[in-house]
């Protein structure tokens, strides 16, 4: 399984949802993790090309998300992939 963080450079939501995403994947096997910086709808967390908030795989575009992951929702969506 594959998870990626897309962010843009000065997102201020970027720290905190890096270390959500590492703490979840220490609760997971088999996960290659890459972190993206650069015009992205920030930030975004996909599993395997999937957006976890809105199941979509476009991230492309300068853009503040207010629809941060949880810790849930990544869970479920590792499950879910995995």
């Amino acid at each position: 399984m594959n998870v990626d963080l897309f962010h843009a450079p000065d997102c201020p939501n970027a720290a905190t949802t890096r270390e959500l995403v590492l703490d979840c994947l220490a609760e997971a096997d088999d996960i290659v993790f890459a972190e993206h910086i650069g015009d992205y709808r920030s930030p975004s967390v996909l599993v395997d090309g999937v957006d976890v908030m809105d199941g979509g795989r476009e991230v492309a575009g300068t853009a503040c998300r207010l629809d941060l992951p949880t810790r849930e929702r990544l869970l479920a969506a590792f499950a879910a992939r995995g």
